[in-house]
């Protein structure tokens, strides 16, 4: 049996965060991961020499002061990050079917106003209101803002539906609609998610949108440094099957191949489901574990990775998001017969000619429900198993659709391909471990928004969670949850005092 201070099942950004800050503060850490890259949505892969994200595809709040800034300079790999900031004018553009027109959001709130004012010029007042209330929200998040404070601040606004707030400020139904044309970014549903999701994710955006060159697998990569610098450990190829706990303290963590590793502390970075799946302990009541089992996840996708011919499709420092329906809430509920009804594109710059891409990547929202015939199936890297013949030829019809929408804004598109590949829900199942292939992990519901709100503590004494499950999303949302699930071991003051100092 290995001893350890703390150990981490699961290498996504939740578990190398709180790997990186807890061994800076001098606990010998253990990090577990199943498959042979780190990472989570942070691994990249590569097609034709070409490098793809999985998941990241642009990050916000990264400038100088800004709270995800703070946090990476603080663990001291803000300087090694090679970042390129998206047009200060449009960081996503966004287009509607029957509207040649394509409308910009702007870096900055008063560039984000000025910006859609051009468009809409009747509209100062909501625009306004939108943003202060985008504001008002945010100020309401204490770790957000990198301070303590306590659950009662955010009480106010949890139930705040986002749909509805957008859809009241104006009754210009195409402002409305823009202001939510990248709901996408959090799978929002309409009457489900709350507006205090869009306001985290949303603000984190208009005060600055990035791109990682190279793959977000550069953060990952900078957050083991920093864990084996700090003398901790990562396992790859340890898939942990088993969590044993005795009375309220876990004893050890039992990997695939046999191997037990023990520690005084446990953090699982694995989605609360499975975690608990794993979890053999009494003291866990049933009803805590029904609760949790029954949280819906938010949608899956589809995602066509193209490699681009060098020279051919110029490239857009934005993001594009398209609508082929009138309702920009309604692409997760779709019809397979006239599926796809919205998109969203991440175009890369090609590293020896920035004037044009050299790869794009178009996600469709995708319920896990059509690949039932391939449910039983498991492929990775490090375990290959192809999946066959119909399963190919479903993902290339799937792709050539999507590709045909695509082709409606850009009709050279298809010449300016040289090769494609297709991840599916059960891609983003298998690699990062949810049970239906969700992009996001477990929906916030702003009808019974503490249900949805997992904490970070469990009922056992030295196991805690962490991820994108607990409160929110994205490289935003899961390095501050990580934040919280560290101040479980250590004097949150004095962390964020020197957060903010770094």
């Amino acid at each position: 049996m290995h001893s350890y201070d703390v150990v981490i099942a699961g290498s996504g950004l939740g578990g190398l965060v709180c790997g990186a800050i807890l061994s800076k503060n001098g606990y010998r850490v253990l990090v577990l991961e199943k498959n042979k890259q780190l990472g989570g949505c942070l691994q990249t892969f590569s097609r034709d020499k070409t490098i793809f994200d999985s998941g990241v595809h642009y990050v916000g709040g990264l400038e100088k002061g800004q709270n995800l800034y703070q946090v990476f300079q603080y663990l001291g790999i803000m300087d090694k990050l090679k970042l390129k900031r998206l047009d200060m004018d449009c960081f996503d553009r966004i287009a509607f079917r029957d509207d040649p027109k394509e409308y910009k959001m702007a870096q900055g709130y008063e560039g984000f106003i000025q910006n859609l004012l051009q468009d809409f010029p009747e509209e100062e007042k909501a625009l306004r209101e939108y943003c202060d209330m985008l504001k008002h929200i945010c100020a309401k998040f204490p770790l957000y803002n990198l301070r303590l404070g306590d659950f009662g601040e955010k009480e106010s606004v949890l139930g705040m539906d986002a749909a509805a707030y957008i859809d009241g400020l104006s009754s210009n139904k195409k402002l409305t609609a823009v202001l939510a044309a990248n709901s996408s970014l959090y799978a929002g549903v309409r009457g489900k998610t709350p507006m205090y999701v869009h306001a985290l994710v949303l603000n984190s955006y208009i005060e600055s949108s990035w791109k990682c060159l190279n793959g977000g697998s550069q953060i990952g990569k900078w957050l083991a440094r920093v864990i084996l610098d700090n003398n901790g450990t990562l396992l790859k190829h340890k898939e942990v099957k088993r969590i044993v706990a005795q009375g309220h303290e876990v004893q050890f963590v039992e990997t695939a191949d046999g191997g037990r590793y023990s520690g005084k502390y446990y953090i699982s970075n694995i989605h609360p489901a499975n975690t608990l799946d794993m979890l053999e302990s009494d003291v866990i009541r049933q009803a805590y574990r029904s609760r949790i089992k029954t949280l819906e996840n938010g949608n899956g996708c589809l995602m066509v990775n193209a490699v681009l011919k060098p020279g051919f499709f110029p490239h857009m420092n934005y993001n594009f998001y398209y609508h082929d329906v009138d309702d920009v809430w309604s692409g997760h509920d779709y019809d397979e017969n006239a599926w796809p009804l919205n998109y969203s594109m991440f175009i890369t710059p090609d590293p020896k000619d920035q004037r044009f891409a050299n790869s794009l990547s178009i996600l469709a929202y995708m319920n896990i429900r059509e690949l039932e015939p391939w449910k039983d199936t498991f492929n990775t890297v490090s375990r290959e198993s192809p999946r066959g013949a119909e399963y190919e030829a479903f993902k290339t019809a799937k792709a050539e659709k999507l590709i045909d929408l695509v082709e409606q804004r850009f009709p050279v598109l298809r010449q300016c391909i040289q090769s494609y590949s297709v991840a599916t829900p059960l891609s983003f199942r298998d690699y990062i471990g949810t049970a239906d292939g969700s992009m996001y992990g477990v929906m916030k519901d702003c009808n019974d928004p503490l249900r949805t709100f997992i904490s970070a503590r469990t009922k056992l004494n030295n196991l805690f969670l962490t991820g994108q499950n607990l409160n929110l999303h994205g490289i935003l949302g899961v390095t501050m949850t990580a934040l919280l699930t560290c101040g479980e071991l250590l004097d949150m003051e004095k962390l964020l005092h020197e957060i903010n100092e770094a």
